[in-house]
């Protein structure tokens, strides 16, 4: 993200569900749906492709790792549009994938954000909201919804948002009429910081001029802001719509919203620099964001309503109750886990993915004596199912 120049956010007092926008149980199962595992594979290997600065080889990489990502996710050739450009000395390629709606194939809902970096490897901004988007892509790859979906990648955000400027004005405006955007959703720097519990998220809200699409895009964002609060465990609160790839839509009447981490925020110190890395980051937040972000995703894309089996939603429930206590723990870590469930299996690993504490059956009390003080991740599973908790040890 380009470093924001407003220092000032909105306060709402409460967010409130509106009485039109009720809890969906399938949006929830697919919200779900969101793996820790291949959250913290993006975000090892966006790190490790390095620096990402716009036009050069790394980038480049960076623009193949994610197009192979939708290969392996079943998108096809015919749902790829490589959006090359030049500008400011420049050149890039912005990554566009069309899922098709099926009442109103030519009506999109945009998600969004960059993937190109500054000084850094940029795994937080913007390592975390491609991560984001990859999963969005993954979960809904066979789902109906009414509306498409647009998965854009855009490079060129930290140079000035060259990017998504020139997709805007050369291919949303290039078409006749031009592309019709029900509204669009940005994602960039929901890392959050590792030393913080990360329990609450920024929702953009467009203020700016021109001011016609305010008010559809207030509606909007407190529409993402219920998501937030009925698919995810994240509270809520408000800040100013700026100086990222959804501007050059503001700037062009389309409805506009996005996320943006609360902890660090406008005071990150990682973010432009070369420490902008995951152990620095909270995987666990990004994977709460992911679960808005599903959740607020089908609801602009009016996704298929259907339902797993009671079986898959039990088991779903029970994952998503499990406590680690105390946390910060020292000697013992205790998990708090459903009676019903008599065959699962522990494991602790630390931020880089490495398996520090070997799988344990049916634990509920673990000796964490020999473990360094840090940030860990503790995952449940039950077959196939898993849950991944953030655990600090003093």
């Amino acid at each position: 993200m380009i470093k924001r120049t407003i220092f000032y956010f909105i306060l709402f007092a409460s967010a409130q569900i509106s009485k039109a926008q009720t809890f969906i149980q399938a949006y929830q199962d697919r919200a779900n749906q969101v793996s820790q595992a291949n959250i913290n594979t993006y975000l090892q290997e966006f790190e490790a492709l390095g620096v990402k600065r716009t036009g050069t080889t790394q980038n480049t990489n960076t623009f193949n790792w994610i197009k192979n990502k939708y290969t392996s996710f079943g998108y096809t050739t015919s749902d790829f549009f490589e959006h090359s450009w030049t500008a400011s000395g420049y050149s890039s390629k912005n990554l566009i994938v069309t899922k098709t709606g099926i009442l109103y194939p030519n009506k999109f809902v945009i998600v969004c954000g960059h993937f190109d970096s500054i000084n850094g490897p940029g795994t937080n901004d913007n390592g975390s909201g491609t991560s984001i988007i990859l999963e969005i892509a993954r979960i809904l790859k066979n789902v109906p919804t009414d509306y498409s979906i647009k998965f854009i990648h855009f490079s060129g955000e930290e140079q000035g948002l060259l990017g998504s400027s020139r997709y805007v004005s050369q291919i949303v405006n290039g078409t006749n009429p031009k592309m019709d955007i029900k509204v669009v959703v940005n994602l960039d720097q929901v890392g959050g910081l590792a030393t913080k519990a990360n329990t609450k998220l920024y929702h953009d809200r467009d203020q700016s001029n021109p001011t016609s699409n305010n008010a559809a895009a207030a509606i909007a964002v407190q529409e993402l802001a219920n998501c937030t609060l009925l698919y995810s465990p994240l509270a809520v609160d408000f800040d100013p719509a700026e100086s990222t790839d959804y501007v050059p839509f503001q700037q062009n009447g389309e409805i506009i919203t996005g996320y943006w981490e609360y902890e660090g925020g406008y005071n990150n110190p990682y973010v432009h620099t070369a420490n902008d890395l995951l152990v620095n980051m909270d995987p666990v937040y990004v994977l709460n964001v992911g679960k808005s972000a599903v959740g607020a995703i089908q609801h602009f894309a009016v996704a298929s309503t259907s339902v797993l089996s009671v079986d898959d939603l039990s088991i779903s429930r029970i994952l998503e109750s499990v406590q680690f206590y105390p946390n910060p723990a020292k000697n013992i870590l205790n998990l708090k886990i459903d009676d019903s469930i008599k065959n699962f299996t522990f494991e602790i690993t630390d931020m880089s993915g490495s398996q520090i504490f070997t799988k344990k059956q049916n634990t509920n009390q673990v000796d964490i004596s020999n473990l360094k003080p840090g940030v860990y991740l503790g995952t449940i599973a039950i077959g196939n199912d898993k849950v991944t908790k953030k655990i600090i040890i003093e």
